[in-house]
């Protein structure tokens, strides 16, 4: 079954998801590891949410109910207060619900700007993350996967191009009633990742000409070659040299000392953890706009008509293949076992064994088809029971037989 604790911009204050945002890598090994009934968690922690996904063992009493205390428990020794705060706060999902609520977030619906295109890669590098952490399950794989299709679809079906734009783009919509023109403003960018990245395109399409960038892991210089801007070696006067500061970085946090007094100057920090510490609104002539901040501007009109109901069509899809997926795997076995048995009757060095052979399998495939499509279309109308009743009064086929292993192995292969 699968489980879903979700922390967001909507449920939960800004400070506790910037301290979970930080402690919350090892939290989906610390859940395998640490629960005989998890089969697998992905943790998605992105500038305005943190979720843990799970896979957990069905039929299990109160499954929910432990999983919610297991995600709490693994974030219990470094969160410390916070876990009183996400127990109040943060809503949790079960079964089906956990595919459309994914489903959703990968495709931005569910973002603090609704539409928002760095989202899908945020649940891409989660899934990567925890391949890596040898912490995901094959449920958990294939509807991760599966949330990348979906927001493909929507996204070239819903008017996103209009509503849909980046919490850089919104920052800097919320700037321009202050620059007369983005050809003259000195612009650094603390930070080298893909956030930044996103904010160079943001910042050209408005004109912006004179931008340097500072990173203290080094990669400064090579990502300014890359796309063709300054390189900063000292962040005091990098920043001093600067009207317009954005931060979007992991591995530093500015600070008061770091921000020369002699100017006028907007600070936008669109990091989670904060880049940019609480003192730096007190440097005179400082403005600081913060993630908590754009919050309240972040209303956009509704994506184009459909794009609720694109993503749920999809869920929906998703969810009777999935529940098809186990006769599916039995009338292939059915057909195979019979083929494997005609097969047995022709002689290796018989005249056109290979032709023979090459053409019984592709009958089987045949056969195999138009069953397997049924199968999903009766699921899709919740008539999958009927199916299977068929299947084994016709061929004696019994689906429940099939163990969720031998699903997987099969429909991967």
């Amino acid at each position: 079954m699968l489980f879903c604790l979700t922390a967001n911009h909507r449920n939960t204050e800004f400070d506790v998801l910037d301290r979970i945002s930080r402690i919350s890598e090892s939290t989906a090994q610390d859940l395998v590891t640490g629960h005989e009934f998890v089969r697998g968690a992905i943790v998605l922690a992105t500038c305005n949410r943190f979720e843990a996904y799970l896979d957990i063992d069905e039929p299990l009493t109160g499954g929910a109910a432990l999983a919610q205390e297991a995600v709490l428990e693994a974030l219990e020794s470094v969160a410390g207060d916070d876990v009183a705060s996400l127990r109040a706060s943060a809503t949790t999902l079960s079964g089906d619900a956990v595919v459309r609520h994914l489903f959703s977030v990968s495709s931005g619906l569910e973002s603090m700007v609704v539409g928002e295109e760095e989202i899908t890669g945020q649940v891409q590098r989660a899934l990567s993350a925890a391949r890596l952490r040898q912490t995901t399950s094959t449920h958990l794989e294939q509807v991760f996967q599966r949330a990348a299709h979906s927001t493909r679809a929507v996204r070239a079906r819903a008017d996103l191009g209009a509503a849909g734009r980046s919490l850089a783009r919104l920052a800097l919509d919320l700037a321009d009633s202050r620059v007369t023109d983005w050809a003259d403003v000195p612009v650094l960018l603390v930070g080298t990742g893909q956030y930044a990245a996103t904010t160079i395109t943001a910042l050209r399409a408005r004109g912006a000409a004179d931008i340097t960038v500072y990173s203290a892991s080094g990669r400064a210089e090579r990502f300014a070659a890359r796309y063709g801007i300054r390189a900063a070696t000292d962040l005091r006067t990098a920043i001093g040299d600067a009207e317009i500061v954005l931060t979007c970085t992991a591995r530093y946090t500015v600070s008061a000392a770091d921000v020369p007094a002699n100017r006028q100057r907007l600070i936008i920090d669109l990091g989670l953890p904060r880049n940019v510490e609480a003192d730096v609104a007190e440097v005179a002539g400082v403005d600081l706009l913060d993630l908590e901040l754009l919050g309240r501007h972040a209303a956009l009109p509704e994506l184009g008509a459909g794009a609720h109901e694109l993503v749920g069509s999809h869920a929906a899809t998703f969810t009777a293949e999935r529940d098809a997926a186990p006769a599916i795997v039995a009338v292939r076995r059915h057909i195979q076992e019979a083929l494997d048995s005609e097969l047995s009757r022709v002689r290796p060095d018989a005249a056109g064994a290979d032709a023979t052979a090459a053409a019984l399998r592709h009958l089987a495939g045949v056969i195999s088809h138009t069953p397997s499509v049924r199968a999903r279309e009766y699921a899709a109308a919740g008539r999958l029971a009927e199916y299977e009743a068929a299947l084994e009064m016709v061929f004696g086929v019994q689906p429940e037989a099939v163990i969720a292993d031998d699903v997987a192995e099969d429909l991967a292969g």
